[in-house]
């Protein structure tokens, strides 16, 4: 190809919110690919500019590319949720062979601490700090309370909203006989 698959997908990215909430990411490459075949699948055009004006002068190629955004989303969406419930597969037989998952114990210790020294070094420190060194110490705290937010998470299960969420997903993909429509 003759263009950078980033700017591409992030030019795509105005067609559907979906696409850019997957940007940035850790599937980024893996979702800028699926996005770019799909745009390129449904335009039958490979050049950045053809495509972009396909979809912006045909409705009826802009919905079919949506779509599939659509589909590509349901199905990365339940790739995580499948990763997630082997990892609390993994958990429940540690537990039955009577071990702990140290690793883990570890790592939700090491972003309490973190999260905890930051704030105390900013509680502290903030006068005698430079403005810069502050916001990227608040910018470090955020990333550890992030961390602890998603052991919790993962620990305790979905929201409820999170569950709704999910099964209006589902019903969205699916027809009556459960086939993908």
């Amino acid at each position: 190809m003759s263009f950078s698959l980033i700017p591409f997908a992030q030019a795509l990215s105005e067609f559907s919110p979906i696409l850019a909430r997957w940007l940035g990411g850790e599937q980024d490459e893996k979702v800028v690919q699926q996005a770019v075949h799909l745009a390129q699948s449904v335009t039958g055009e490979t050049e950045l500019q053809k495509i972009l004006g396909s979809l912006k002068g045909d409705p009826k190629l802009l919905a079919q590319f949506q779509e599939a955004l659509l589909r590509m989303d349901y199905e990365l969406q339940l790739a995580t949720y499948k990763d997630l419930e082997n990892a609390r597969a993994r958990d429940i037989a540690l537990a039955y062979a009577g071990r702990s998952n140290l690793r883990a114990d570890i790592m939700v210790l090491s972003a309490a601490f973190g999260l905890i020294t930051c704030l105390l070094s900013i509680t502290f420190y903030r006068t005698s700090l430079p403005g810069e060194a502050v916001g990227i110490i608040s910018t470090i705290a955020g990333i550890f309370g992030s961390c602890l937010k998603d052991a919790y998470a993962f620990e305790f299960g979905s929201s409820r909203g999170s569950k709704l969420k999910d099964s209006k997903l589902s019903a969205l993909f699916l027809s009556r006989n459960g086939q993908y429509i």
